[in-house]
């Protein structure tokens, strides 16, 4: 059974420094992509960073380039989002995600499609205040 399960989320200021934490088992972790998205109130999911199994390639959303950083730990099957330099804007349900392990490979075109990804965690609630 695949679980994917967030950590870090809370309540910071404009300006903070915040960092999110995914735990993944029931996967061939090191063998897969990991990607992270966020769901504002009102608005769709949207992309925020994803690497590649090895860790050598990421790839961001405009928004966060340059603020975030998406990292992951292979021995221990997780993967991190370090948050700097949070603005209101941040404000949103932050998911990991995960394709399936028989799915397409991640590339700078595809990276962001919502139906790359097979497995999704509950949610980690990040709120920015101003």
């Amino acid at each position: 059974q695949v679980q994917l399960v967030e950590s870090g989320g809370g309540l910071v200021q404009a300006g903070d420094s915040l960092k999110l934490s995914c735990a993944a088992s029931g996967l061939p972790f090191t063998t897969i992509s990991m990607g992270w998205f966020r769901q504002a109130p009102g608005k769709e999911r949207e992309f925020v960073a994803a690497v590649t199994w090895s860790g050598d390639n990421a790839y961001y959303a405009d928004s966060v380039k340059g603020r975030f950083t998406i990292s992951r730990g292979n021995a221990k099957n997780t993967v991190d989002l370090q948050m700097n330099s949070l603005k209101p804007e941040d404000t949103a349900l932050y998911y990991c995600a995960a394709p399936a392990p028989t799915g397409p490979a991640l590339t700078n075109s595809n990276v962001g499609r919502l139906n790359l990804y097979d497995y999704w965690g509950q949610g980690t609630r990040v709120t920015v205040s101003s």
